[in-house]
């Protein structure tokens, strides 16, 4: 459900969210689910998402093999509608399982991201390229960094080795 690519690489993400639950008749839950589409669950999640040019690349590559028209869900069922949570999910474990990878939740990929990105790659010069807690907070659309430093981001202390040499201490 991303819309196409603007200047500067760039998506908005969409207004609404996927989630799912139990029909019911009356007050009494059944043992089929539905498909629920409401708004995003807070004014945070509503954010320009940057992308790289690979992420770019892929989305159009999954625009290609199952496009379905511009409001169209990026990975659709194959009626070109929305995935339920748990199809998506099942979606994910397969593919995880076809690559031979741990088997781990999608979520688990959002954690990483965060990590990544905080505690930087090595370029080829050996020096270190990273983005501090408040940008990777305002990707993942955290308001506040208290929660990414808290739950999302796993801190390298091996990266902190010769940090402070060019300074005059």
């Amino acid at each position: 459900m991303l819309s196409q690519p603007k200047q500067g690489n760039y998506f908005m993400l969409p207004n609404r969210s996927v989630g799912q639950a139990r029909k019911r008749i009356g007050s009494e839950a059944t043992d089929e689910y539905e498909i629920i589409i409401g708004p995003p669950k807070t004014l945070s999640s509503k954010r320009k998402i940057p992308l790289n040019d690979t992420a770019i690349k892929m989305i159009k590559d999954l625009r290609n093999e199952a496009y379905f028209g511009e409001n169209s869900p990026l990975i659709p069922d194959e009626n070109g509608k929305v995935l339920s949570p748990n199809q998506f999910s099942y979606r994910y474990a397969e593919l995880i399982k076809a690559c031979g990878l741990t088997k781990t939740g999608i979520h688990c990929l959002r954690h990483t991201f965060a990590t990544v990105l905080v505690n930087g790659h090595e370029k080829s010069d050996g020096s270190r390229v990273s983005l501090p807690i408040k940008q990777v907070a305002d990707l993942l659309g955290h308001t506040t960094t208290c929660i990414t430093e808290r739950y999302y981001v796993k801190r390298e202390p091996k990266h902190l080795i010769g940090i402070t040499d060019d300074f005059l201490l």
